[in-house]
């Protein structure tokens, strides 16, 4: 197995064992040495977002769409970030992409809001 390899199963065992900040250790070696590598920029992105690292869990999740345009976990992922973020529109779009992606998944449609303003009569 490849050193890199290596790397992203110890940052995601980290990931496993609710270790986020010893998880972004290893993956962020990981990602230095194969930043195009998806898997790894997901795995970075869940740890950061566990650790409430928002602007860096962005970063990761939106290179993971630059890699998988159309990866629904990626959109919901994103969706989640900007959400804590206050972004709450800009998250609904990200959640109906994911949903549209893959449709029946009810964690997805359930973070979709209904943003409309009400009609007025």
């Amino acid at each position: 197995m490849s050193d890199t390899y290596d790397l992203y199963q110890r940052g995601r065992d980290h990931l496993r064992k609710g270790m986020p900040a010893q998880a972004t250790v290893s993956l962020e070696k990981a990602k230095k040495r194969e930043p195009d590598k998806a898997s790894i920029r997901e795995a970075l992105g869940i740890a950061y977002f566990r650790l409430h690292r928002w602007d860096e869990a962005e970063t990761e999740f939106r290179a993971l769409l630059e890699l998988s345009p159309t990866e629904d976990y990626a959109h919901y992922a994103l969706g989640r970030v900007l959400e804590k973020q206050g972004r709450i529109q800009e998250a609904n779009g990200h959640y109906k992409l994911a949903a549209s992606l893959s449709p029946g998944t009810p964690h997805y449609e359930s973070r979709i809001r209904d943003l409309e303003p009400p009609e007025e009569e």
